[in-house]
């Protein structure tokens, strides 16, 4: 995979002046309108090095957004990774200790292992405890279409398709190596009603990459019925691309420091013929199992007992196809 440095195009937020929170934790925000209604919330900084998030939610903020109904939750996450970002190493901030968007699971969270993620993870839990809405925003390494990772159950790629965007949905049952905050209690029984949503907004320091979390964050908000529908109306309005369902069926791990990617990948190829080549490891070939294999954010930093790349199909297309 290319190495080249992408260009830091977004700047960072200055997040200092909501440290203080309303909730008696840090940098969490949380409003309950005097109508019922859901319980909803949006986090932001999962990685330290994602910043998109940090500038939907400071824009949230500055705008002095409040739920119409319901209660409404805006939380900036591992905001001590993300006081270390430094453009010069701007992957260095991803997290501290471990990666936060892997501990998200009560025996993890209720055991005795520690780490700065872990403590920052068990003091907002309870903010989604309750949730009955959750959008975790999100950016990747590789220059990607936005895309919504929705788990595997229908209501939540129901409620992504009320937002009209981004274009790709994809369904993935987690990673193996943790669980994420969409996945987390609630979210992933088949029997409960909550809904989560991961967006990845593109390329983390892109400027576009800005432009669909505020985007989503306000689409999210506006779906939810937590405003009043003229306050966020026009979102939903705005003419988009039709949207794509993916279907992740393979997860493709690497084994050895030499396993290579035939090709360039950085995510949404389709590969037309089942059968082809796509990856080599200490003289293994790696096949696509079907026709029209899509490629679902490869790895640039190839890492041994990580994953290389999820290999999907598409299961519906609006429009056709």
């Amino acid at each position: 995979m290319s190495s080249a440095a992408s260009p830091i195009d977004l700047v960072p937020p200055d997040i200092s002046r909501w440290r203080s929170g309303n909730t008696g934790v840090e940098y969490v925000w949380r409003w309950t309108a005097s109508e019922p209604g859901p319980n909803v919330a949006i986090t932001a900084l999962m990685h330290g090095n994602e910043i998109c998030g940090a500038i939907a939610l400071d824009q949230l903020l500055r705008e002095e957004v409040r739920p119409a109904r319901g209660t409404l939750t805006l939380a900036f996450l591992n905001v001590d990774a993300f006081a270390t970002f430094d453009p010069k190493d701007p992957h260095a901030s991803r997290y501290l200790d471990e990666d936060m968007n892997r501990v998200w699971d009560r025996a993890t969270l209720e055991g005795s292992r520690g780490s700065r993620e872990l403590r920052r993870t068990r003091a907002t839990r309870r903010f989604f405890d309750d949730a009955d809405f959750l959008l975790d925003i999100h950016s990747m390494t590789n220059a990607n279409a936005p895309m919504m990772l929705t788990g595997m159950a229908d209501r939540h790629t129901a409620f992504a398709r009320r937002l009209r965007a981004p274009s790709y949905l994809v369904r993935d049952a987690g990673h193996e190596s943790g669980a994420r905050l969409r996945d987390y209690g609630r979210f992933a029984d088949p029997a409960a009603t909550p809904v989560a949503l991961l967006i990845e907004c593109g390329q983390h320091w892109a400027n576009a990459t800005a432009e669909v979390a505020t985007d989503a964050a306000w689409r999210f908000l506006a779906a939810s019925g937590i405003l009043d529908p003229a306050d966020a109306a026009h979102r939903l309005a705005q003419a988009r691309a039709p949207q794509r369902c993916v279907l992740v069926t393979h997860r493709v791990d690497v084994s050895h420091d030499d396993f290579k990617f035939t090709e360039d990948y950085v995510g949404l190829e389709i590969i037309a013929r089942a059968g082809t080549i796509f990856a080599r490891e200490r003289g293994r070939d790696f096949h696509t199992p079907y026709d029209d294999c899509v490629l679902i954010m490869p790895a640039r930093r190839i890492v041994r007992g990580t994953t290389a790349v999820r290999l999907g199909r598409f299961e519906w297309s609006e429009g056709g196809g």
